[in-house]
């Protein structure tokens, strides 16, 4: 745990979208996404039953503590005396997927509480 807070320390938080290993000031603790976990979302461009969901994987950290956990776009997450929420993500999925490699992911987190 210690080598991976060390590794952390000499990334600078960004305020505003963040991509995959980048870390995230969000008014309280720190968010690094780590793994998208599943992006079952429904295609923009196609029209579907279930809307899906994405599942992003991140790391949270404060002062000498971390810990891991699995966010689902628009569901808040208890983390010490607040929530943590997975406000957006970009891009939006689309029908026939790429050839060219992952999606260039971008989120933004939203902490709400007193830490």
């Amino acid at each position: 745990m210690a080598a991976l807070l060390a590794g952390c320390a000499g990334q600078r938080p960004i305020e505003g979208p963040v991509r995959l290993g980048q870390i995230a000031a969000v008014n309280g603790p720190r968010v690094r996404a780590d793994k998208v976990i599943e992006d079952s979302r429904c295609p923009v461009d196609t029209q579907c039953v279930w809307a899906g969901r994405l599942v992003v994987r991140v790391t949270v950290l404060g002062g000498g503590w971390s810990r891991q956990l699995d966010l689902t776009l628009g569901n808040p997450a208890n983390v010490t005396d607040g929530s943590l929420t997975l406000v957006t993500a970009t891009p939006p999925k689309r029908s026939g997927g790429r050839r060219d490699g992952p999606l260039p992911y971008r989120f933004t987190f939203q902490f709400q509480g007193g830490l």
